[in-house]
């Protein structure tokens, strides 16, 4: 994901969030990233969920103005 730093760095945040240390993942975020782990993969999906509602809202907003 190395095209999209802005998704790139919400997925780390999530990653870190959600997977804080090697009770859940015995890998830290840049393995994950180049092995394609599930735990990355599901990080890079929540991303990318919260990156379309933030868009939405957005508009939304600027249809009320």
């Amino acid at each position: 994901m190395q095209h999209d730093p802005q998704l790139r760095a919400a997925a780390r945040a999530i990653y870190e969030a959600v997977y804080p240390g090697e009770e859940w993942t015995s890998v830290n975020f840049e393995e994950a990233e180049r092995y394609g782990t599930i735990h990355y993969r599901n990080a890079v999906a929540a991303a990318q969920t919260a990156r379309a509602q933030l868009r939405i809202d957005a508009t939304m907003q600027m249809i009320l103005i």
